[in-house]
């Protein structure tokens, strides 16, 4: 898994709220089917401490949704931005969304 630089670690929004939880909701646009983004992303977000599920859409796009502390969820959307090794992101669109009680992070087919 690539890595983010030293500089995008901190993400938008880390700092003092990055102890605060949140939950996003984002669909990431590319070529991001059949080049292992979706377990890059299940591995990301569970070596971060993150719950949430991650899913391919008809459309080509894959959705998901992440919570977790502040600035975790920050570094997974930097990381989003960039894929794994044979993927091309095009667009990662974003949005805050009401927190849920899940206790994992999962792959939906």
């Amino acid at each position: 898994m690539r890595s983010p630089s030293a500089e995008t670690a901190g993400g938008v929004g880390a700092g003092a709220d990055g102890e605060a939880e949140v939950r996003v909701h984002a669909t990431v646009s590319g070529l991001v089917q059949g080049v292992g983004y979706r377990y890059f992303t299940v591995t990301a977000a569970r070596r971060l401490g993150l719950t949430g599920w991650v899913r391919n859409l008809r459309d080509g796009d894959v959705e998901l949704e992440a919570q977790g502390r502040r600035a975790d969820v920050d570094v997974l959307l930097n990381w989003l931005q960039t894929g794994p090794r044979w993927s091309r992101v095009d667009h990662v669109a974003v949005q805050t969304i009401p927190l849920q009680g899940e206790t994992a992070f999962r792959v939906y087919a």
